[in-house]
């Protein structure tokens, strides 16, 4: 074959096998998943289950040696410090005054709907074995790969019923500190309330907040300690409340549970010549037997309050709430 044919022929080789490519039928392409309407909570049943077990091992491993080293595993924030300061009473009180139970079963579980971080949950728990009240744990992830740690708990109310909330499967929304469409906003809620815990009913905002246990615990040791304080001395007391509230999840009504931690600093100024005598907790905490000029504690607050919708007649109600001292100075 001479050079002119074998050139034709790979022309026609190359135009066979351009026309088979043409011809052959096109490769799948993959599809991504469809994405759903509504975003899926950002933690399963089984994952929260299995942060309750953990988080169940290191309490009793903490409660079972009164040692707050072994908290940061699953514990942080204001319930590491409360954790801590029980530990010390219970020691300084030959452990007459446990710390609280905080049962890690769950009858109900708020999972929030987001893809950021943190991440936040609540757990309602069973009933504690000494016939407390259950219990609202906070749970919260600060970043991707974190563990979940118990950030806070708060005492429910007696009689008081949760809000409707979507089911875990569904998981709640994320709301902002700022929203709106609520009776106040999420921050201004905390605000408020520390508001009708300085002043009472003569707050402004009292009437927009329904009784709740917590508020009238902090009352009457107020004017406890007022009391006992007579003539010797002055006794007051501030509530001032983080900056922002930790998380707020909306409701299937329209409104949202807020979760915040509160301050509370109670001080007493003696008169000259007054002494008080600490007790036990107090003493192991300053160092201190007693006080001559001044005495401060220093209270950590986890409040858990439902918000209604905006239009609503309902009031703001306190879920459940914590009121611990965790720190105390005395001159």
């Amino acid at each position: 074959m001479n050079r002119s044919m074998r050139r034709r022929a790979a022309l026609l080789v190359g135009i066979v096998v351009v026309g088979l490519a043409a011809c052959a039928p096109a490769l799948p392409q993959p599809e991504p998943a469809p994405v759903p309407a509504v975003a899926p909570p950002a933690t399963t049943i089984a994952q929260s289950d299995n942060v309750l077990t953990d988080l169940g091992d290191v309490l009793k491993a903490g409660d079972a040696a009164l040692d707050p080293t072994l908290l940061p595993p699953r514990v942080s924030g204001p319930a590491l410090a409360i954790r801590s300061a029980e530990y010390v009473r219970a020691k300084a009180t030959a452990n007459t005054k446990p710390p609280i139970a905080i049962p890690t079963k769950a009858q109900a579980l708020i999972l929030p709907q987001t893809d950021t971080w943190p991440r936040t949950q609540l757990v309602v728990t069973e009933q504690p074995d000494d016939l407390q009240a259950p219990r609202i744990l906070v749970l919260q992830q600060t970043k991707p790969r974190d563990q979940y740690h118990l950030w806070g708990w708060g005492r429910m109310g007696p009689s008081i019923p949760m809000p409707p909330t979507a089911a875990p499967q569904t998981g709640s929304a994320v709301l902002a500190p700022d929203a709106t469409g609520l009776v106040a906003t999420p921050t201004d809620t905390l605000v408020q309330y520390c508001d009708v815990l300085t002043k009472g009913s003569a707050s402004p905002y009292a009437a927009a907040f329904a009784p709740d246990a917590f508020r009238t615990g902090v009352e009457a040791a107020r004017a406890s300690t007022v009391s006992s304080v007579g003539a010797a001395g002055t006794a007051t007391e501030t509530y001032t409340p983080e900056p922002a509230p930790l998380t707020t999840l909306a409701t299937v009504d329209g409104g949202a549970i807020v979760v915040g931690q509160l301050t509370t600093v109670s001080t007493v100024l003696l008169t000259p010549g007054g002494t008080i005598k600490l007790d036990p907790f107090y003493a192991a905490l300053t160092g201190k037997d007693t006080a001559a000029s001044s005495f401060v504690r220093t209270f950590t607050d986890v409040v858990i309050i439902y918000v209604p919708p905006a239009g609503s007649t309902a009031l703001m109600q306190v879920l459940a709430a914590e009121h611990a001292v965790t720190a105390v100075t005395a001159d």
